[in-house]
């Protein structure tokens, strides 16, 4: 039996984008289905807004001034709400009081990089979590390290590492690659570093890429492309 095709999959994401939680669900469901391809994750950081403070801003006088109304922020809400009940997410958009700076959050997320993809992966989750459906401040670092605990980093590493400014520069320059890249909205799911689907597509659309690329790369034919 052939070993599967391996390709990889870069996601841009914020952790406090609604669209990126859906996005990380559905690229689950279609891993799931393009069972014969090897998929490896990395998660990418992006900012919606860089420009929050590190304490963060209250999420509601935040939304109204982006927004302009409860009434658009109500609409916005309940659009979002239902797709995340078919994806199995419970937003509590009520429960969220701040706004974070998510930098800290991305710093985090590059650490457990390093140490591996399944520990990314449980933190990005975790993180999701804490945001969308516990109301947590992600700006928070005791909130921070507590989530890179559940994912199994070394806490006290964390702990050494957070107050510092560890990798800000490199979170921000990857941030700023992706800018260059074309890149003004997530989530952004890149493929074998290349070919780029844009938006929380439903879990099919992002199948059909995956076996895409996968039979293009194992054809030999992606070396020659772009």
């Amino acid at each position: 039996m052939s070993k599967p095709t391996a390709i990889t999959v870069d996601v841009v994401s914020d952790v406090v984008c609604p669209w990126c939680f859906i996005g990380q669900k559905r690229l689950d469901k279609a891993i799931a289905a393009a069972g014969d391809v090897e998929v490896h994750v990395r998660w990418r950081p992006f900012q919606l807004d860089p420009t929050i403070p590190p304490q963060g801003k209250d999420r509601r006088d935040y939304m109204l001034g982006k927004f302009g109304s409860e009434e658009r922020i109500r609409e916005i809400h309940a659009r979002i709400e239902p797709l995340g009940d078919v994806e199995g997410i419970n937003f509590a958009f009520d429960a969220i009081k701040v706004a974070p700076n998510t930098l800290d959050a991305h710093r985090l997320i590059r650490w457990a990089g390093a140490m591996s993809e399944e520990v990314q992966n449980r933190l990005v989750r975790r993180l999701f979590q804490i945001n969308f459906e516990e109301g947590g401040n992600l700006g928070d670092h005791a909130v921070l390290i507590e989530a890179a605990r559940e994912a199994g980093m070394d806490v006290s590493v964390v702990e050494a590492l957070l107050p510092s400014d560890a990798d800000v520069e490199a979170v921000q320059n990857e941030i700023a690659t992706a800018s260059r890249m074309g890149i003004t909205g997530v989530p952004c799911f890149l493929l074998e570093g290349k070919y780029a689907v844009m938006g929380a597509q439903d879990a099919a659309t992002l199948t059909d890429a995956i076996r895409q690329i996968a039979q293009a790369k194992a054809n030999g034919v992606l070396e020659n492309a772009g």
